[in-house]
């Protein structure tokens, strides 16, 4: 066959074609594991080149560490059968696992693919693979194909790119023409990938290439023959992980995330590129293709954020989350994103932690040696309340006595009904969780349901563009798009001296507005951009919190768009009015009443200069006495107990014998109210006539 730029031998090609058809191989199931090995030995002595998983550079890559991996898990989490990787790059920690069914799930396709031919329980046929790859390694071509155009003398020799390009041509042409199974064509196509990998002009990733190297090294397509003792259960997986993991469970979770803003598919745009063979346009001097769809968000900012989100919805009995301690000890772009503070929070929630190390040196730029580097293994054992975990729904600003962290708990107690009236609906977490046909929004505040109206109500897209361009008019900060350092500050200080000027203006701005006439867009700017995102007014009806330390993040993008996506799929209701005033007959008899009122013997924002007295106490156990007599059902949170006072009104009418006090588990370590004894107890209820 006759090219511009050459001549291919067309009998290395007709002979790939024709090994892929031939019949009557067995399958490597037929052989059996020793006949394999045996086999695979035999190759070796022949000097035929047999690549192992580990076989490949990889950042980050835990080859090294899967004995103490496995040895960890096998010390502190009995039981396991089954293990989800769910960011497995090459793969090397869930071979750790062939033993038990393995699931394994990777954002680029170049690892997707090589996982298939590693782990997929499908059968192949081992002799047509050898001989097949044999043809592929006989290739001789100067055909002016689409690597050689694209990659030639940089990371590879120009005939290296030809041979590259006609090998992954020939196995396209086969799997399109049913020639080899799917295990089968990934076994091929990855054996093109370490083929490459193994002589590639690189420091063992594809964001440059060294200049002037002299391309000397022979390309050669390994012989691979991966296991074939493994679970019929096993699957393989090409997604983003977050998406993912509603849908799966298993005994342990694995998560070992990229560690800091180093994009893997960067780092192997090739690989990739060649793994998908799809030919798009690459630009640049690394010769990159569009990746915006392979982006991480744990290289950014939103790295917190989505862990966070990833460890609430897993459905493990363990969690294990490998993150080292590089902190800031390397160059920035080597740097963790999430420190230890919020990797302990958010695992803290989940269940009990351990942490185990061990010494491992680091990958970083501009820092050849990192002292007293470590590879750390967060073990979690997930608590039985949390298996599954309960979704929760958070408001999208944060109401001082909010109960998100209570809902796991409330949405067993709380029972589904036709009708759940929230009287003191506050930020309106426990209504967006209820199981209920219709949902009632009641408030006195009438600012805070204006507000919550309008979040609810209008499309989030718009209102993120709206808060965008407002915050942007006032020269607010914004960390979703540049980090806490690009404004010479970090999470724990905060960003109140880089926004304090601005939120004074639009403070000023939106107190200037009759009342009746303020803009609730203007009010959640405020709320975000104020202290711990609450809301307060004094007795002019002025909005008069300080500023605080964060902007409009991630979380808090994260938690209005969740919000108004749960609202939009319920028949929601906002209104403003006293309890004292709500008609208890106009409910259906199955009518779920439930209270969240201010707690007499607490102080918050929304109880202040008197807000809540023992009259009102009173009244509001005189109603809910209605509600029961009614026959309808209520259920109230509380507080008996805290900081040494006892709410001996709530606790001598919850003595009722046909009420049921169920007592809540509830931290409030991160409390805005300092207290003085630490140590005091506090006893959070939910009060229930059924």
């Amino acid at each position: 066959m006759k090219t511009a730029a050459g001549t291919q031998n067309p009998s290395a090609e007709s002979e790939f074609i024709n090994v892929l058809r031939r019949d009557g191989d067995p399958l490597a199931h037929e052989l059996g594991t020793q006949v394999l090995t045996n086999l695979e030995n035999k190759l070796i002595r022949n000097g035929v080149r047999v690549s192992q998983i580990n076989n490949r550079r990889y950042l980050g890559g835990k080859h090294k560490l899967t004995g103490f991996i496995r040895k960890i898990v096998d010390q502190h989490c009995p039981g396991v059968t089954s293990v989800i990787d769910i960011f497995s790059g090459t793969g090397t920690v869930a071979n750790a696992f062939k033993d038990k069914t393995i699931i394994t799930n990777d954002i680029l396709y170049s690892n997707y693919i090589t996982n298939v031919c590693w782990f997929s329980p499908t059968p192949y046929r081992p002799y047509v693979i050898i001989d097949a790859i044999s043809s592929l390694n006989a290739i001789q071509t100067s055909e002016n194909n689409y690597v050689r155009k694209n990659f030639s003398d940089t990371y590879f020799s120009a005939d290296n790119c030809s041979k590259i390009g006609a090998a992954r041509e020939l196995i396209k042409e086969a799997q399109t023409s049913n020639l080899v199974n799917n295990r089968e064509f990934a076994i091929l196509v990855t054996s093109v990938l370490y083929g490459m990998d193994r002589i590639a002009n690189t420091v063992g990733h594809y964001d440059a290439f060294r200049k002037g190297a002299l391309f000397d090294k022979s390309l050669i397509f390994p012989v691979i023959l991966p296991s074939i003792d493994l679970s019929p259960r096993n699957k393989q997986y090409n997604t983003d992980a977050n998406g993912l993991i509603d849908s799966l469970n298993g005994d342990l979770l694995y998560c070992d995330p990229p560690y800091n803003s180093r994009q893997y598919s960067d780092a192997y745009h090739l690989l990739e590129n060649i793994a998908r063979w799809e030919k798009p346009e690459v630009y640049g001097v690394a010769r990159k293709m569009d990746r915006t769809a392979l982006k991480s968000d744990y290289n950014t900012v939103r790295a917190t954020a989505a862990l966070r989100d990833l460890v609430r919805k897993a459905d493990a009995k363990y969690i294990v989350f490998s993150y080292n301690n590089m902190a800031t000890k390397g160059n920035g772009r080597s740097n963790a994103k999430i420190s230890d503070d919020e990797i302990m929070d958010i695992f803290s929630e989940k269940g009990h932690v351990q942490v185990f190390e061990q010494p491992y040196r680091a990958f970083s730029t501009g820092k050849s040696a990192i002292a007293h580097n470590a590879e750390r293994l967060f073990v979690c054992t997930v608590k039985p309340a949390t298996q599954p975990a309960v979704p929760v729904t958070l408001s999208p600003i944060n109401y001082i006595g909010g109960k998100g962290k209570l809902m796991p708990q409330l949405s067993h107690l709380l029972p589904s009904t036709s009708l759940f009236i929230d009287l003191f609906a506050g930020g309106c977490t426990v209504g967006a969780n209820i199981d209920a046909d219709k949902v009632i929004f009641n408030d006195s505040n009438e600012q805070l349901m204006d507000l919550i109206r309008f979040l609810a109500h209008n499309d989030p897209t718009d209102t993120i563009h709206a808060v965008d361009s407002i915050k942007d008019h006032y020269g607010f900060s914004d960390t979703y798009r540049n980090s806490y350092k690009y404004y010479g500050v970090d999470s724990s200080s905060g960003l109140a001296d880089i926004n304090r000027d601005s939120f004074m203006r639009l403070r000023d701005d939106y107190n200037a507005m009759p009342i009746h006439r303020r803009d609730p867009l203007l009010l959640y700017i405020l709320v975000i951009h104020g202290f711990n995102n609450q809301l307060r007014f004094n007795a002019k009806g002025n909005f008069n919190l300080p500023v605080g330390k964060r902007d409009f993040n991630s979380r808090m993008r994260a938690k209005l768009k969740n919000f108004h996506t749960r609202i939009s799929k319920t028949d929601a209701v906002f209104q403003v009015g006293d309890f004292r005033d709500f008609n208890i007959d106009d409910t259906p008899k199955d009518a779920m009443f439930y209270c969240d009122p201010p707690y007499l013997i607490t102080q918050a924002t929304y109880n202040e200069r008197g807000g809540w007295s023992e009259n009102d106490e009173r009244d509001l156990i005189t109603f809910l006495g209605r509600v029961h007599d009614s026959g309808r059902r209520f259920a109230l949170s509380n507080v008996i107990q805290a900081k040494g006072s006892v709410n001996h009104i709530l606790s001598d009418w919850a003595n009722n014998p046909e009420f049921t006090t169920h007592k809540l588990t509830m931290s409030y370590r991160n409390s805005n109210y300092h207290r003085a004894n630490r140590t005091s107890p506090t006893l959070e209820v939910l009060v229930t006539n059924f």
